[in-house]
C-alpha cells in the first residue's frame, strides 16, 4: 500500500503543477491581452486539455484517502462489519467502474494516435491528454483492488 501511496502522492503533486502552469499561462495571456493586445494562441485548447489531466491525476489520492462522497446516512447505526463489507462493495464498484475507463480512455487515446487527431487552433495532439489520463486512471483501478482486497486497514492515515 506503500507504493500505491506514493504513485498517488506523484500524481497529485503532477496535478498541481499542471495546473499552476496553466494558471500562470493564462494569466499571461489575460494580462497580454488587455495591455498589449498579445495572447497566446490556443491557451483555451490547453487549459481544458490540461484541466482534463489534472482531474485524472487527483484521482488516485482521493480514493487512497477515500476521499470520495459516502453517504453514511443509512449506515450510522449499522454494525463496523456491515460498514466494512458496504466499503469493500463500494470500492469494488468503483474499481470496476474506473477498470473500465482505464480501457475506454486506452482505446481513445489509440485511436487519436491513428487519426492524428488534435485541436482546432494549434493542432495540439489528443493522444497526449489520453497518454496523462491512463496511468492515473489504472492506478486508481489498483488502489480499488488493494481496497477490496484489505478492507478499512487499507486507508491512509493522513
Amino acid at each position: 500500500m506503500k507504493l500505491l501511496e506514493f504513485l498517488a502522492k506523484a500524481c497529485a503533486v503532477a496535478a498541481g503543477v499542471l495546473l499552476t502552469v496553466i494558471t500562470l499561462m493564462t494569466c499571461a495571456s489575460l494580462i497580454g491581452r488587455n495591455t498589449t493586445g498579445w495572447t497566446i494562441v490556443g491557451d483555451f485548447e490547453l487549459s481544458g486539455a490540461a484541466a482534463g489531466a489534472a482531474i485524472a491525476l487527483f484521482l488516485p489520492w482521493c480514493q487512497i484517502q477515500r476521499g470520495n462522497i459516502i453517504v453514511d446516512f443509512f449506515t450510522s447505526r449499522a454494525s463496523a462489519r456491515t460498514n466494512d463489507w458496504l466499503d469493500r462493495f463500494g470500492a469494488l464498484l468503483f474499481m470496476l467502474t474506473l477498470g473500465l475507463m482505464t480501457w475506454r480512455t486506452s482505446i481513445g487515446g489509440i485511436n487519436a494516435w491513428r487519426s492524428n487527431a488534435g485541436t482546432m487552433m494549434i493542432g495540439f495532439p489528443e493522444w497526449a491528454v489520453y497518454v496523462c489520463m491512463v496511468p492515473p486512471l489504472a492506478l486508481c483501478t489498483l488502489i480499488g483492488l488493494a481496497q477490496v482486497l484489505r478492507g478499512a486497514d487499507s486507508q491512509v492515515r493522513a
